[in-house]
Formats: C-alpha cells, structure tokens, sequence
C-alpha cells in the first residue's frame, strides 16, 4: 500500500461525497460508517424525495397498499448529509469538485452511484398518457391510473413490463403487452427458457403480442407498425435502462460501450480518488471472465461494501459477486443466480409448464447459473454452489425431488 493511500485511509478530515442517493448511495454511505470511517460523508440526490427503495414501486407503492418505501436509516444519527433535490451536472476531476444546481461540493473522494434511467419511447415523449416507472413519482401518477381501471399498453415484455402488468391486473385493468421480440425476456434469457413465460400472460388475462413495434402514440390508443390500434388510455413504457452517465461527459472518467462507467474490481474508476458502484457501472468479472453491467437490486446492496473497504484502504477488497435478482410476477416468484452467457449445458428440472421448475446452465461440470420459478431452496442452494464452484453430476441434477446440494459430482 502507497504512503499517499496510507495517509487516505486514515485521515479524519476526508470527505466523501456520494451522487446519487438510491440504494447504491445509501448502502455506500451507511457501509463506510460501519467500516469505522469518521471523515464527512455528503450524499446527495436529485430527488427530493427522501431516499427509498425502489422494487416496491411496481407493487405496493403502485397498488396503493404503500404510501413510500423510504429506507430505515437514521442519516442524522450516521452523520450523514443529505443534500436532496439536487441535480448532478458534471465533475472536475482535476479540482475534486462535484458540479450540481446549486453550486460546486468539494471532495477529497467522490462516489459515483447515479444508477441508470429509463429509455423513453422515440416519438412519445410529453404525449399525455404516456408513462415510465422508475421513479416514487412515476408509481405516484400511475396509481390514480389503475384505479380508475384504464385500457392500459404496456410497451416492453422484460422484467418491469411483466411486473407492471400483473400489478395492472390486480388492479382490474384490461392490458395489451406489446413486445419487438419474438418472446417475453429476449435479452434476458434464451428462447427455451423464455418460452414457458409466454403462457403467464394469457393466464392472467393480459394479452400478449409479439413481433410487435410501437409506429406511434396518437391520443386514446397505440398504433403498431401493421397499421394495427390498440385502445389505450394509459401507456407504460419498459423498453430498458441505460446507465445515468451523460452528466460525466468531458470529465475523463471512462465510459464504456454501454455508457456505463468503466470500473476496476475494486470499484475505481479510470480517475483517482472517484469510485462507481451499482446501475452506473460495470466490474471485470475474475468468476466469469468478462466484464459485467448488472442492473439489478443486489447489485447495488453489495457493491458498496466493496467501496467503503476501499475507501478506508486498510484492507483491499475486490468485487466479484454471483449476480441475483428477482421478480414476481403474474402469481410466480422468478429467481436467478449467476451469469448463463458462457455456459455449456442447460438442464430443466421440473415441467416448466407447471407452477415450479428450474433451469440450471453449467459450464465444464460446475453450475454457473441458475432461474428458479417457485422453487427459492433451488436458487439459495444454487448460489452456494456457483459460488464455490463444486463440480455437479447432470443426471442426478435434473431430478427436481433431488435437493441441488446433492447433486454434486
């Protein structure tokens, strides 16, 4: 360890700011109070909002059974500043000042953990009825919408589309699903797996169409690009997310191809004394040889720990986590572990047109990934396992009564 990084770690006048006040900040902040950090600790947000969670947007929030999802964090008592409904608009690496609306925040180390924002619909935007859900706001808009039980389209059959649509049949909404894939999760999962999905919705009494891109939005109803119309009198877009980077143009932070920021395995950036954690960067992966972009929830509850370790510089840590994530959806909890892109082998256990079944995706004998549709001890046992990379036997795998643990070569 350097002099200089020595001299960092345990300094008691360090400050540290963080931008971006979602889960990726707070968890940065509340993990460099647990670590023993006792410099100034600075998050800031561009909402005014105090800081909340967001996967209960799309369900309670949503369905009016919660008002909010504001973390349980008593900043006050962590010595943490909140500086909320500030915009962040650029950094100068060089002075180690932040740029926001309302003026320059020093920093002696900066946290980069502005998460990712909605892709809008080319040609929708500030039409009325036309919505996004990513944002308190955005739940707080659309739930008078499902009350009054609207015609609802939903744009994007991925994950937050088949989260919005079953909350919108909860609520008694008739929803068209319209997707540009041939299939529901097209980028998340590969056709097979994919396919019992489709099901779901016709299950539930949404209707899906595939094959199917959006020409335009016109007032009371989407018009398809095979001059097809379909009632609408609300839209929800799901298209996708990209990371919220565009403010770090010109500052000499590498971005990647995605515009993500390019972080090392200890979350530092290209710049010295500037960090990236959760939606708004990727990681080299040592377990899966490639760099990762993860959008995902545990992601950003992770991640942290990792920045605030090496924030304080006593002992350094690397991120290399199994990914997770989860969905509920249409009456099923979907859970996955791990990363398939590379895998050798796909196996199924159970009927995946029943209620509870399992993919797991194995690469020289070791499971590397897992999706798990009502069976949670299948992805807890799995996660383990791809993480301690233990070799598995294929045929005793792809007995669904047989426990994961004990399938082990």
């Amino acid at each position: 360890m350097s002099e200089q990084t020595q001299q960092q770690g345990t300094s008691q006048a360090r400050r540290v700011v963080v931008a971006g006040a979602g889960m990726a900040g707070v968890q940065t902040a509340v993990a460099l109070r647990e670590q023993g950090f006792t410099g100034t600790i600075t998050l800031i947000g561009a909402e005014p909002h105090q800081p909340y969670d967001r996967p209960p947007l799309s369900k309670a929030v949503l369905l009016g059974k919660s008002e909010g999802s504001a973390f349980d964090v008593d900043f006050d008592a962590l010595g943490i500043e909140l500086r909320l409904g500030r915009e962040v608009l650029g950094v100068r690496t060089t002075d180690h000042e932040l740029d926001t609306e309302a003026g320059p925040v020093p920093y002696d180390v900066l946290v980069l953990a502005t998460g990712a924002e909605p892709i809008r619909l080319p040609g929708a935007e500030g039409i009325p009825g036309v919505h996004l859900l990513r944002t308190l706001d955005d739940a707080e808009r659309l739930r008078p919408v499902l009350a009054r039980q609207h015609d609802i389209v939903v744009v994007g059959a991925g994950w937050i589309g088949a989260e919005f649509a079953t909350a919108a049949r909860e609520a008694g909404c008739a929803v068209t699903v319209v997707e540009a894939a041939g299939r529901p999760l097209a980028g998340a999962l590969p056709a097979e797996v994919a396919a019992p999905m489709t099901a779901w919705y016709e299950d539930s009494g949404a209707a899906l169409r595939t094959h199917a891109r959006v020409e335009r939005v016109d007032p009371g109803e989407v018009v398809l690009d095979d001059g097809s119309r379909i009632p609408a009198g609300a839209v929800v877009v799901g298209i996708g997310a990209r990371p919220a980077t565009a403010w770090l143009a010109g500052s000499g932070i590498e971005l990647g191809a995605h515009g993500e920021v390019v972080a090392d395995n200890g979350l530092r950036t290209s710049v010295p004394d500037v960090y990236a954690v959760g939606d708004c960067a990727s990681f080299p992966s040592g377990r899966y040889g490639e760099r990762l972009l993860v959008h995902h929830w545990d992601n950003a509850l992770q991640g942290p720990r990792t920045v605030a370790a090496n924030i304080l510089g006593e002992t350094p840590a690397v991120y290399d986590p199994v990914p997770y994530f989860w969905s509920e959806q249409f009456g099923r909890f979907v859970q996955y572990a791990g990363h398939h892109a590379a895998a050798d082998t796909t196996l199924w256990r159970g009927d995946p047109s029943g209620p509870a079944w399992a993919v797991c995706w194995l690469r020289e004998h070791r499971l590397v990934a897992v999706l798990a549709v009502g069976r949670p001890r299948d992805l807890a046992q799995g996660r383990r396992l791809i993480e301690a990379g233990t070799p598995m036997d294929a045929a005793l795998l792809v007995d669904p009564a047989r426990p994961l643990k004990a399938a082990t070569a």
